[in-house]
């Protein structure tokens, strides 16, 4: 029986017999009897395992470690303690004693320390919320997704395409490093695949050939970024939702991505509670009155150009100035959400500090870009209507020294039925992040993959 079938039925299960097993969270041994902290991972809440002499194991039990694992058998009455009920053990079966040296201990461990220990982290109350919170985020994606008519597309892990045209692929080969080390010489044809490859920066430009089929399709998949930096925001493997939306617009586009992320805030309000609460408590205080925040407000919408004008304006000292045709930096995001208090879309970027396939606006200085702006976060999602016309992708793509040859496939797009089409990208662990108010992203993954670090 689970935990959290009991905890939910409670009232019509008290005074009957129930059986668990799980892990001992907490232990106090008495004399002759002794309180267990009891979870099963099934829920955040946990459940207080009472016994006392009258076990014929109870030498044994009252010996057990924090991380033992067990079976109680017993009956669900009302506590007179701090919590509504309890489990009075009837008999509790031994399955694993946990020693001494077991690192996670009934007491708080700094992020630091469980890092290094990322394969017991989620033992802990801090990470069983955070990662029941990243869980259904990605339900609550795949729920908005599906119920709105979207094909879920699986992109491809390797590719020859450079989407972003950073350069920041990690390289795929079964070519010999070492005779490549020695020679001096790559002959690329002799590669498995024939050419040079690597692991996807990003599924769009894929996804994009599906849209034109569906209409309406978004991928949810890990993406790599060879990227020497060791930042809060930054890791070499992440996790990203990229839906693409034919016939739709750069304004449609922000309908949709306002509208995708009150829907995932509000499921994981509805769903994780607790585990929000617990977290508001001891991570970030406010954290439920943030979200909440945000699905009660109407995303600002400002041009690229009027948000350069308002920071000039400002007479604020910033450490970057602010420039017209210039990327805005963190202290500018900063600012600009507070100024509108709260989520800020920021639309038609500059061209020259944009990627190639972005659509090219009528004044010939800008693109129909956007980012979504969040307060505390900055840019959580980045978008743009595509450009759709044959002739200005091409020329787009020479003015920037790329062969239109080696991307055939997706310049043809534009040949063979051609429409407005637009979609964006959202950093799943950006948005966990700003669910659970974890500051570093090292945090809101299973197991992190950053320079110099692939341990576990």
């Amino acid at each position: 029986m689970e935990i959290k079938y009991i905890i939910e039925n409670s009232k019509k299960m008290l005074d009957k017999k129930v059986e668990v097993s799980g892990w001992i969270r907490n232990h106090r041994p008495q004399k002759e009897f002794g309180f267990i902290d009891f979870s099963d991972g099934t829920c955040f809440k946990h459940l207080q395992i009472v016994y006392d002499n009258t076990l014929k194991n109870f030498n044994d039990v009252a010996k057990l470690l924090v991380g033992s694992s067990i079976k109680v058998t017993g009956t669900l009455v009302k506590s007179s303690g701090n919590q509504e009920f309890e489990i009075k053990a009837n008999d509790i079966e031994i399955l694993n004693r946990c020693p001494e040296d077991y690192p996670i201990q009934a007491k708080r461990h700094t992020k630091e320390f469980l890092r290094e220990n990322a394969y017991l982290r989620p033992r802990t109350n801090m990470f069983q919320a955070v990662f029941r919170i990243r869980s259904l985020a990605a339900q609550a994606i795949h729920k908005y997704f599906g119920e709105n008519g979207y094909v879920y597309v699986n992109t491809p892990i390797i590719t020859a395409s450079d989407c972003e045209g950073a350069g920041e692929m990690f390289q795929v080969t079964t070519l010999d490093l070492e005779k490549i080390a020695k020679s001096g010489k790559v002959d690329y044809s002799k590669d498995f695949f024939g050419k040079l490859t690597g692991l996807t920066v990003s599924g769009q430009l894929e996804a994009e050939t599906f849209a034109l089929a569906f209409s309406k399709v978004y991928t949810f998949g890990p993406t790599f970024r060879a990227e020497n930096s060791n930042t809060k925001t930054h890791m070499a493997e992440f996790w990203m939702i990229e839906p693409e939306i034919a016939f739709c617009d750069l304004d449609d586009l922000m309908n949709i991505e306002e509208e995708m992320l009150k829907y995932v805030i509000k499921y994981c309000l509805d769903n994780a509670y607790d585990e929000l609460e617990f977290l508001d408590k001891f991570v970030e205080n406010g954290l439920i009155k943030k979200l909440e925040k945000v699905i009660n407000s109407k995303f600002t919408r400002v041009t690229h150009e009027e948000v350069i004008k308002i920071l000039k304006e400002s007479k604020e000292k910033f450490e970057f100035e602010p420039e017209y045709g210039e990327d805005i930096a963190k202290e500018h995001e900063k600012y600009i959400t507070e100024y509108f208090d709260g989520p800020v879309f920021i639309y038609n970027w500059p061209k020259d500090i944009k990627a190639f396939y972005m659509k090219q606006n009528a004044d010939g200085k800008t693109v129909g870009a956007v980012d979504l702006e969040l307060p505390g976060v900055g840019e959580l999602i980045g978008g743009s209507q595509r450009e759709e016309n044959y002739e200005k992708l091409i020329n787009r793509m020479k003015e920037l020294n790329m062969n239109p040859d080696d991307m055939y496939w997706y310049v043809n797009l534009r040949k063979y039925g051609s429409c407005i089409h637009s979609g964006f990208g959202l950093g799943f662990e950006r948005l966990v992040m700003y669910l659970t108010g974890m500051e570093n992203i090292r945090d809101v993954i299973p197991y992190y993959r950053t320079p110099g670090n692939c341990e576990f």
